[in-house]
């Protein structure tokens, strides 16, 4: 299948730098394996930076059986295994870039919850697509925000993206099969479809959210292309609830992880593909529309050790 958004930015290890601080400079690892104590400092601090309960048990495991066999020595062995088996962690969604239909439309299906930033994230994907030379359409699939819904208008009017959206109180899944004939109409060549900001406990949205997802299946043969799960990176354990929630309505196929400029923990790009295997294939770190990229694993590991 072809692939959109592979452009590789410059790799900022400094952004992960700064949001993953391990401090392993106290952690020891002694002739034959680690003491007790070093291996409560190691697993506090991977829980302290959102690494997750599977994840940082996998890593001080892994880190413990090695040091005991010898394999790992002083403080730089111990920073070697640990990069080591992190990479192995996400080395299953390292491929980056957006799974893109062989047939135009491809089409994106974003959800999340309110206040996460998925309109904006949704602004600048549009934003980046259009830079390639693609054409998008936007479809506005929340009728019950008349707000959220003007505001992504301007958005797309902003970035040069075609709008479609639905009457107030509508039937959002209508406004889905509308967009979706609309792209079709005029060759359009991505349609990214927003959902309403649902808290992820609410089941009467998450079942209207399936109803969103049947229809697009329905219309388009292998679609939607990527379902896109917005998660606020500053939320840290709150996100792995969310997207256990989610990928209970709908196929999550990755994760679009916004705010990461502000106070966030980096190790939950960890947990979450530790957790659940699905990858965090775009990353915000900025406030402008050029300020989203592709998650890029080597600048993550290198970022944290580095």
């Amino acid at each position: 299948m072809a692939r959109l958004f592979r452009k590789a930015p410059e790799r900022k290890k400094g952004l992960w730098k700064r949001v993953v601080d391990l401090a392993l400079t106290d952690v020891r690892v002694l002739a034959g394996g680690m003491d007790h104590e070093s291996l409560e400092t190691l697993e506090e601090r991977l829980l302290a930076a959102d690494f997750g309960v599977a994840a940082t048990l996998r890593l001080v495991s892994r880190v413990e059986d090695a040091a005991r066999r010898g394999k790992v020595r002083g403080g730089e062995g111990l920073r070697d295994a640990l990069r080591s088996e992190i990479r192995d962690i996400l080395a299953p969604g390292a491929d980056a870039g957006l799974d893109a239909a062989d047939t135009p439309p491809t089409i994106y299906l974003i959800v999340g919850v309110n206040g996460v930033g998925k309109t904006t994230s949704i602004a600048k994907l549009a934003h980046h697509l259009r830079g390639e030379g693609r054409s998008v359409m936007v479809a506005a699939a929340d009728t019950f925000r008349a707000g959220a819904v003007e505001q992504l208008g301007v958005w797309a009017e902003r970035v040069g993206a075609a709008f479609v959206r639905g009457q107030h109180g509508g039937d959002p899944a209508a406004v889905a099969f509308d967009a979706i004939e609309a792209a079709q109409a005029r060759g359009t060549d991505v349609l990214l479809i927003d959902t309403a900001g649902r808290l992820h406990t609410n089941r009467g949205l998450m079942e209207e959210l399936r109803k969103i997802d049947r229809v697009v299946r329905r219309r388009v043969e292998g679609a939607p292309h990527e379902t896109l799960l917005v998660l606020d990176a500053t939320v840290g354990q709150n996100a792995v609830r969310q997207l256990e929630a989610f990928r209970q309505a709908v196929d999550v196929t990755g994760i679009v992880l916004a705010k990461m400029d502000s106070t966030a923990r980096g190790g939950i790009v960890v947990s979450l593909q530790e957790e659940f295997g699905v990858p965090v294939k775009l990353v915000g770190v900025g406030e402008s529309l050029d300020d989203l990229e592709t998650f890029d694993a080597d600048a993550f590991v290198d970022g944290v050790f580095e």
